[in-house]
């Protein structure tokens, strides 16, 4: 047993250090969270690519869409990313996927700043998400792509705003799998809609 002189001079010690040894681990805390978030991010672009990847071994439409609508959501939102890039647009990816205020990326179309939003859907979207993300594109004065795996209603299509672009269905297998001889932004001629008058 110790003599009560070295407890009392360990009890003082360990007083004096203790600020020093809950701040020492919260900061060690906040690096490995910060750590742990970019390697989500970089894991996250990394399955994009493999999905990507594994569109082409995919026969059918159908069975495409199929696969897209069961992959993570934060997935989808960088497949469309990577898919715009490939075709030869500049991105700007978010620091974080939550928390975005309805923006999954940006890229910049024939000169043009876009804002992507993108939703994995099963069936119909709603024409609240596409008017909300419309009213976020006028807010900012820029154009949108409004990319989703699911079914496009007719009150949907018959939304006249030159400055929106709702993609699914075909276009969206198309923007995804590009052809692998042409990754020129020029020849997206579905995206045209998006060109200034």
């Amino acid at each position: 047993m110790l003599p009560a002189f070295f407890m009392g001079q360990a009890m003082t010690l360990l007083t004096e250090l203790y600020p020093i040894l809950i701040f020492t681990l919260l900061a060690l805390g906040v690096i490995a969270f910060t750590r742990r978030l970019k390697n989500s991010h970089r894991y996250r672009v990394k399955s994009a690519r493999r999905v990507m990847q594994k569109l082409y071994e995919i026969p059918t439409f159908e069975q495409r869409l199929a696969y897209l609508r069961k992959i993570d959501a934060f997935v989808f939102e960088e497949l469309i990313l990577e898919a715009l890039e490939r075709r030869g647009h500049k991105i700007k990816r978010n620091e974080r996927y939550t928390g975005d205020g309805g923006i999954d990326g940006q890229c910049w179309i024939q000169g043009q700043h876009t804002l992507i939003q993108a939703k994995r859907y099963k069936s119909h979207i709603r024409l609240s998400d596409v008017k909300d993300f419309q009213r976020l594109i006028e807010q900012k004065n820029c154009y949108g792509l409004f990319v989703h795996t699911g079914k496009t209603g007719q009150s949907i299509k018959e939304i006249n705003d030159p400055k929106l672009l709702v993609i699914s269905g075909q276009n969206l297998i198309d923007l995804v799998t590009p052809k692998r001889s042409n990754n020129s932004a020029k020849k997206d001629g579905w995206l045209k809609k998006l060109t200034v008058s």
